[in-house]
């Protein structure tokens, strides 16, 4: 199957309310990585995940994939920072995507069962989504986005309401999906996270892409005072 990588965004812009909230962004995602995205509170982060899935709609430039808008949209998730719980058990909400997509409710099922151990989940099967614990809801999450194997995953500081052991579980959880080739692109407020997780970092400022450039590089040798700053924890407006 081909991929619907590179995303290609030029000078990319994102408006609400007659405000610019980001852009002019250009940037390009190649088919493979890891791509963290770091920034102060207002850089735009998550406004430019949501650009880039197709929630927040592009403005002005363009944002493009290798394959026409209609097929990239069926073969991309989205993980949000608090977990949206559907009112069913956990075997269902994981055989939502599946059947709406037209598969046929005992091979949903089946794919649930394989699906959940990969996660965590197979002894929470029955459960009532809403009613597990926070590491647990954002673990349903990452697999009801990844039951339909995306190509790319976008997720919005997954981690930032979690304690360390869920935290830990879920990075686990990310590296194993990262290893078996799909794309994510992440953003997150944990500098340590972000040095433990990124192949590439993306850094934010004013709604722009202040510098992108490959993790180790960008940790030892930023490029400009404003990320060096903020790497080293200063207040950076």
């Amino acid at each position: 199957m081909v991929s619907i990588l590179p995303l290609t965004l030029t000078k990319a812009t994102a408006h609400m309310r007659g405000k610019k909230l980001v852009g002019p962004v250009s940037l390009t995602l190649p088919p493979e990585g890891f791509t963290i995205i770091i920034g102060p509170n207002g850089a735009g982060k998550t406004t430019l995940l949501r650009l880039m899935h197709g929630l927040q709609r592009c403005s002005g430039g363009t944002v493009e994939w290798a394959l026409p808008q209609a097929e990239a949209r069926n073969r991309q998730g989205f993980v949000f920072q608090s977990p949206i719980m559907m009112r069913r058990t956990v075997r269902d909400s994981l055989a939502y995507p599946l059947r709406l997509r037209g598969m046929g409710k005992a091979a949903a099922y089946e794919k649930v069962v394989k699906c959940a151990g990969n996660f965590g989940l197979s002894a929470l099967l029955e459960n009532w989504a809403p009613m597990l614990s926070g590491g647990e809801k954002q673990k349903l999450s990452l697999a009801r986005a990844m039951i339909t194997e995306p190509d790319i995953l976008f997720l919005d500081e997954p981690c930032a309401n979690l304690d360390g052991r869920a935290t830990r579980e879920i990075e686990s959880v990310l590296q194993a999906v990262q290893g078996q080739g799909t794309r994510l692109v992440m953003s997150t407020h944990d500098m340590g996270q972000a040095r433990r997780l990124a192949q590439d970092v993306v850094f934010m400022l004013h709604g722009k892409v202040h510098e992108h450039a490959v993790a180790d590089r960008f940790f030892a040798t930023p490029e400009t005072p404003e990320a060096k700053a903020f790497i080293n924890g200063d207040i950076v407006e």
